[in-house]
């Protein structure tokens, strides 16, 4: 779902599968915003092109998207493609999205209020669907094809970003040697790929997305807990009580603090 760590865990992915073709101190990521290196499915390149030239792009190719698991074509579910999941609790996830949201204004008015965002998503109308739907997708297909689907959450990120990014290189196929990480290849990019890090970079700091969002919007406090200073108690009991409830039977849990 969009406001649960697309941009970071865009940055990870890319630094984890072309760490052999760049010099971490020359990577792209200094120079380039992580949304144009790892360009969207649905916007950057179907809506602008129906048949888009994907060779031109150099292997190994990284795509993202918002869509549901089973909105996907065949071309990406059937085949070797891999799918790496990012989930975040859906509290801090509502307050994200808001304040991402909160930007687009008409005759400087912003075009959604908090409690406005906050019905919306109780109800599941969302341009990307139900919070609910779009995750357990995503779940049930890590469970049946856990070669196919990395279900990773945001806190567990934030938590141990090392024993992450191990994961998320042996999931595509190209794991840490030894070698790499006695030389500290691992921490190297969890240093680079750093939220604060990223955030400070000039390039994230200034410029905008073809959607108008400024690049400096993708990059805010990102803090687990965050919602506590935003969402009322029963507001979040509320939503709380409608997503476990969608959830139940699934075996995904989450947390909602550090």
């Amino acid at each position: 779902m969009p406001k649960s760590g697309t941009t970071w865990v865009k940055a990870l992915t890319f630094s984890v599968a072309k760490r052999h073709l760049y010099d971490l101190r020359e990577s792209p990521l200094l120079t380039t915003p992580p949304h144009e290196l790892v360009p969207f499915f649905e916007t950057d390149l179907y809506m602008k092109d129906p048949h888009p030239n994907l060779e031109q792009l150099p292997p190994p190719r990284i795509f993202g998207c918002h869509s549901h698991f089973a909105n996907l074509p065949e071309s990406i579910r059937n085949s070797k493609c891999k799918v790496v999941y990012i989930f975040r609790n859906p509290l801090d996830q509502v307050v994200s999205f808001f304040q991402f949201a909160h930007q687009f204004k008409h005759d400087g008015t912003p075009l959604l209020s908090l409690d406005e965002c906050y019905e919306n998503i109780c109800r599941g109308v969302l341009g990307q669907g139900p919070f609910w739907d779009n995750v357990l997708g995503y779940w049930k297909a890590s469970l049946e094809r856990p070669d196919k689907v990395l279900f990773l959450k945001y806190e567990d990120l934030k938590e141990d970003i090392i024993s992450n990014l191990k994961k998320i290189a042996e999931f595509l196929g190209i794991p840490f040697t030894d070698e790499e990480e006695k030389e500290g290849a691992i921490e190297e990019i969890s240093r680079l790929c750093s939220l604060d890090n990223l955030r400070n970079l000039e390039v994230n700091k200034n410029g905008v997305r073809p959607s108008g969002a400024p690049n400096s919007s993708f990059f805010r406090k990102g803090e687990v807990g965050d919602w506590v200073n935003y969402l009322s108690p029963s507001m979040a009991e509320n939503y709380l009580k409608i997503v476990e409830e969608k959830l139940s039977g699934s075996g995904l849990t989450f947390r909602t603090s550090q």
